[in-house]
């Protein structure tokens, strides 16, 4: 089997892998230089890098590769290591650079107001696939979604029926009402979305988590949660807003997201106040003019 086709194949599937190659040689090795290996998430393989104790080696340094998503380049000197006397190499020294191989990073965006339209574009140039639902078919539109790998201009509850977040998925729930907030953020935290961020101040938040808890959903399930959304820079803008969701999309996929300045609460910038009337008057007013 061809290995481009099956890290190709393995990208569709949604699936994660890795793959090793033989940079730099130095003297006799089972194998040459740049000979592949591909390591599936079930640990199966394709191709050969020469067998014996280095492939061994490599494909533990796979796994770990997948886990971490970060590359790494190993040094084998197979003249004085005796574990790798197994009669089946002459000696000499070789580099294996292992590369994660990813599924394609999908942003589902729900709501398609100014907010989304900017995650989007900014998202998109990161390396997210951004997909776009929105139950208003004007705003749900490829000309103010260019950079959308898929556009749905559907009822919300028909969409959530429809998509099936992974682990490797990010949802982003900017909607223009607390309502259909709160029915994607009950279907968000039920899937196994990697990222969940919802748009709104603290108070709104700390309201919708209560109302859900008070259906009965665990309140472990919202841990995972970033809401208020984004990194705290300061965002004013739907533009900047979109800047600092970006941001924090970078952060969780590049596992850098502990110790930022996460957003004390959407529109801080703009005068909002700790107190419950003062918080919700300035999200609503934010939403209709952001959403």
């Amino acid at each position: 089997m061809d290995i481009y086709e099956q890290i190709v194949q393995l990208r569709r599937e949604g699936r994660r892998g890795a793959i090793a190659t033989i940079v730099s040689v130095r003297g006799s090795i089972p194998s040459f230089r740049t000979a592949k290996m591909l390591v599936r998430d079930d640990g199966s393989i394709v191709g050969t890098i020469g067998g014996g104790c280095v492939e061994a080696d490599v494909w533990q340094a796979a796994r770990e590769v997948m886990e971490s998503e970060k590359p790494r380049t190993l040094s084998f000197d197979l003249n004085q290591d005796p574990k790798y006397d197994t009669g089946l190499v002459c000696g000499g020294t070789l580099e294996i650079f292992i590369e994660p191989i990813l599924p394609p990073a999908l942003l589902y965006l729900f709501g398609a107001g100014h907010v989304a339209q900017n995650v989007c574009k900014v998202a998109a140039v990161a390396g997210f696939e951004p997909i776009v639902v929105d139950d208003r078919t004007s705003y749900a539109t490829q000309e103010r979604f260019p950079a959308a790998r898929e556009i749905h201009a559907l009822d919300f509850d028909e969409a959530m029926r429809k998509l099936e977040p992974n682990e490797t998925s990010y949802v982003v729930i900017v909607t223009r009402g607390h309502r259909d907030d709160m029915r994607i953020l009950r279907w968000a935290v039920q899937s196994r979305a990697r990222y969940i961020g919802m748009i709104g101040s603290k108070r709104k938040v700390i309201g919708i988590f209560k109302t859900l808890q008070e259906e009965g959903m665990p309140a472990e399930l919202f841990d995972r949660v970033h809401a208020p959304i984004g990194l705290d820079i300061g965002a004013v803008t739907p533009e900047e807003i979109a800047v600092a969701i970006a941001a924090e999309l970078i952060a969780v996929r590049r596992h850098a997201e502990s110790n930022l300045p996460h957003m004390s609460w959407f529109g801080r910038s703009q005068g909002a106040k700790t107190d419950g009337a003062s918080s919700a008057t300035t999200d609503t007013q934010e939403r209709s003019s952001h959403c």
